[in-house]
């Protein structure tokens, strides 16, 4: 199979199930930007962090790539004609989003409380994690439109959610695991 196929050339692409878009259309935006998300969640995953944490972000890549799958479906092509479904691959739920509140429970346990907002930095693998998050919001932001258009499943709006919190504390953990501080905004007049 050739990586190329010249179907795109024009401006166009495929959606699971066949119909052609155009490429800025707002469903390939969305799935699109959960792509890039998982590019940079990838970059998280290859620092020195715990092997736990990796494990973790594994998983959390293998549930981006059934969202975005789910995304590439649109509502008619969801159900074949005898109405069985069209994408047989297993769905973000419930299960997944627990997951994620899991996680972030488990990692808030040992960290101290918030008593203001944190700039993001401090060692590459914090600044990955916050690039990361704001990449999950927009995500989330495209998703959210696509749904005011055409509505999707919910729980993809919902993992989205949580897993921009999730990276936001993963944020936080990995800042305490490596030993770096954690600047805190505090606002100044000039």
């Amino acid at each position: 199979m050739k990586i190329y196929t010249k179907t795109g050339d024009a401006g166009t692409t495929a959606l699971f199930g066949g119909t052609r878009v155009k490429k800025y259309n707002l469903r390939i935006d969305s799935y699109g930007t959960v792509d890039e998300l998982n590019s940079y969640i990838g970059l998280i995953k290859d620092q020195e962090i715990s092997n736990y944490i990796k494990e973790s972000l594994l998983n959390i890549q293998n549930e981006l790539f059934t969202l975005g799958a789910m995304l590439a479906t649109p509502p008619e092509k969801e159900t074949l004609k005898s109405g069985k479904e069209r994408l047989n691959i297993p769905k973000i739920d419930e299960d997944s989003i627990l997951f994620l509140e899991n996680e972030i429970d488990k990692m808030e346990t040992e960290l101290p409380q918030m008593t203001h907002f944190i700039l993001p930095g401090g060692h590459q693998a914090v600044s990955f994690c916050h690039v990361a998050r704001c990449v999950c919001r927009r995500a989330e932001r495209l998703s959210v439109e696509l749904n005011d258009e055409e509505a999707i499943n919910n729980d993809i709006l919902k993992y989205l959610n949580r897993l921009s919190d999730y990276l936001f504390v993963l944020a936080r953990k990995l800042s305490k695991d490596l030993q770096v501080k954690e600047i805190k905004w505090i606002p100044t007049k000039n």
